[in-house]
This record gives C-alpha cells, structure tokens and sequence, in this order.
C-alpha cells in the first residue's frame, strides 16, 4: 500500500442516510480500496454496569462512545497495522466477546452521528462530510427501523425521540455541521453529491498512483 490512507468522516443525525451514502461510494470501488470504520461498534464496554443500569444508557451522548479506542484503532490503520474491531451487543447493551478483523485498506470511512464532535477524529481526517436531513424524514426513518428491524413499540420510538434523540442531536450533532468541508442534503438519496465523492476519492487515489473503481478493477 502507498502513502498514507485517506480518512473521510461521514457524519449526521441518525436516520439521516449517511450509512446509505457511505455504502453507496463504497459499492463503486474494489474491495481492496476501502473499508468502513463505524462509530456505533465502539460504544464503551459496560460490563462492569449492572443490567438495570446499562438500560439507563444515552447512546445519542458523546460519553457513550469509546473514542480513545476508536482513536487508536484508526491510528493504527493508518499506520498499516490491522485491527480487531469490537461488536457491541445490544441485548446485553455492552461490549460482545466477539471483534472483526479489519485489514487496512487505501481509503478509511469513518462514520457515525458524532465523528465530527471529537477534536482528535477531525484532526486525523482528510475530508469531513455532513449528511443533512429534515427531521421529519429522520424520525420516519428512525421509526421505520426501529420497529421492522429492532421489534420496538411505536410509542417506545416517539418516546426515545423526544426525551432523548431530539435534544442529544440539537446539542452535540447539529452543532458539528460547520466543521464539514462538505454538506450533503438528504443523505443517499443525493446522487450528485454522492457521484461527487466518488470522483474525489478516485482523484486522490489516480494522485497516489491507482484506479480502483469496479469499472477499472
């Protein structure tokens, strides 16, 4: 692998979309070219936390993540180094004994509602995006999810959303949109925006010399 790889943090409100446009630049490259790193599998281990109290966990909170492993982890592959990322078990709300080995690839995507909110990930990322939907279409899309995949009540949703979504997004996400070098309006459904980052991630990586996309592969 040449050079350093290039880190791009994709961040926005949950149900945003940012996970669709990260997966749909993903899907135009080879998978030797990129991987993603994302923020929700470094929620802190709380194993040592009674049951009743992990139940009591804000995972919309900055304090809910462990980002100096996060940090380490990405500085490692950075450095070429492979890493053993941690599963988060949501049942149990801590950290499974299970991790995923990720190899380093040429371009890093790290993603997550609050890579932009800590200092250390901004300063170690190349190209910062923020994925910016109304809120209207995020809480549908959040319901949606949350019904069909995670099997939750209706009001269990719009409870969650009010009490904690709502104001956890208006003061630690919203406020991480000025440190974007890129806004993207309405998430995977910009297909602009979307062939824009791809056009950039393939002149970066035709400057260091490659051209993976599939067409090139």
């Amino acid at each position: 692998m040449s050079d350093k790889p290039v880190v791009i943090g994709v961040a926005g409100g949950s149900g945003s979309g940012k996970t669709s446009v990260t997966r749909s630049i993903i899907q135009r490259f080879t998978d030797k070219t990129l991987l993603m790193l994302e923020q929700d599998y470094y929620y802190k281990d709380q194993s040592d936390l009674p049951f009743e109290e992990r139940l009591q966990t804000n995972y919309d909170h900055p304090l809910a993540f462990d980002n100096d492993l996060f940090i380490e982890h990405l500085k490692d592959l950075l450095e070429q180094k492979p890493v053993e990322k941690p599963v988060y078990d949501y049942k149990m709300h801590t950290r499974s004994d299970e991790t995923i080995h990720v190899e380093p690839k040429e371009v890093i995507i790290v993603e997550g509602i609050l890579v932009l909110e800590d200092e250390r990930l901004r300063d170690l990322m190349d190209i910062k995006v923020f994925v910016d939907t109304d809120a209207d279409v995020r809480i549908i899309r959040r319901m949606m999810r949350d019904i069909n995949e995670r099997g939750r009540s209706l009001d269990s949703v719009i409870e969650q959303y009010i009490n904690v979504v709502r104001p956890m997004h208006l003061q630690f996400v919203e406020p991480t949109k000025r440190y974007a070098d890129i806004i993207i309006p309405e998430g995977g459904q910009n297909h602009v925006a979307i062939d824009l980052m791809a056009t950039k991630i393939q002149t970066v990586l035709h400057e260091k010399g490659l051209s993976m996309t599939k067409e090139n592969s």
